[in-house]
């Protein structure tokens, strides 16, 4: 006699298996976009996360809990300016988002003003309207962001949501990977070192005003803030002697 029981899977059985065609969707799109090359794999994420998800501009920086940042891919100069925004201000989702160690997902940036005061009206002005940024963690390890930018307000559908999670899985793999090859495979060519002037120009700072490099660090940050200037700018006006010391004395 035909048994005509239906058997059904649990929940997690059927999410698993869904995250898991996900995956291989997502991966399969990334390699088509290489081309059969070793490219900046977190560039290809990022231009992945812009044309499948509906937002404008996508970016990775690597964090640490201080202040150091490194911004390693990227799709554009609009995306680059509102990582250096959140960089030069010390706050932004991206900030909140390696902090907690969670997503932080803004369909309106107008709603965000108290959280974020400084970023809210800057990136306000340069036409961001939205913004979701997720955390970049191998276990426990939290190693930087992924943050999508997007023009109007609206929110992350779920399932643009979940391909963003796996997206930012994916350059977790990739930055693992390389870290453990010692290679640099993911970085975007024209990125390297993108904040090394800050680093330099902070170590200057404390020099010659006798202060630590935390104090130099945040006198460069008020200074950039203070002028309404991009902070990476500001420190080559140190680097070059544009701008003395003396600017810096409080």
């Amino acid at each position: 006699m035909m048994d005509n029981r239906r058997s059904t899977g649990s929940n997690a059985e059927v999410r698993e298996a869904v995250d898991g065609e996900r995956h291989q969707r997502l991966l399969r799109l990334l390699a088509e976009r290489a081309h059969g090359e070793r490219p900046a794999w977190a560039r290809l994420v990022c231009e992945v996360a812009v044309t499948h998800l509906g937002v404008d501009g996508a970016a990775i920086s690597l964090r640490t809990s201080g202040r150091a940042q490194e911004l390693v891919a990227d799709t554009g100069t609009w995306a680059r300016g509102l990582e250096e925004l959140q960089y030069t201000l010390g706050e932004g989702p991206a900030v909140e988002a390696f902090g907690t160690a969670g997503p932080v997902l803004v369909s309106d940036l107008s709603d965000a003003g108290a959280r974020w005061p400084g970023f809210v009206d800057s990136a306000g002005a340069h036409g961001l309207c939205a913004v979701f940024a997720l955390p970049i963690q191998g276990g426990a390890v939290r190693l930087g962001t992924l943050c999508l930018y997007r023009r109007r307000p609206r929110g992350l559908s779920p399932e643009e949501l979940g391909d963003a999670a796996v997206l930012s899985d994916l350059a977790t793999s990739a930055l693992l990977t390389d870290v453990k090859a010692n290679t640099a495979s993911w970085t975007q060519a024209e990125l390297p070192g993108h904040y090394d002037d800050v680093n330099i120009a902070t170590g200057m700072l404390a020099a010659e005003l006798r202060i630590s490099i935390a104090d130099a660090f945040l006198r460069l940050r008020a200074h950039a803030f203070g002028t309404g200037s991009p902070l990476l700018e500001v420190a080559r006006a140190v680097l070059t002697r544009q701008l003395g010391a003396h600017a810096f004395q409080e």
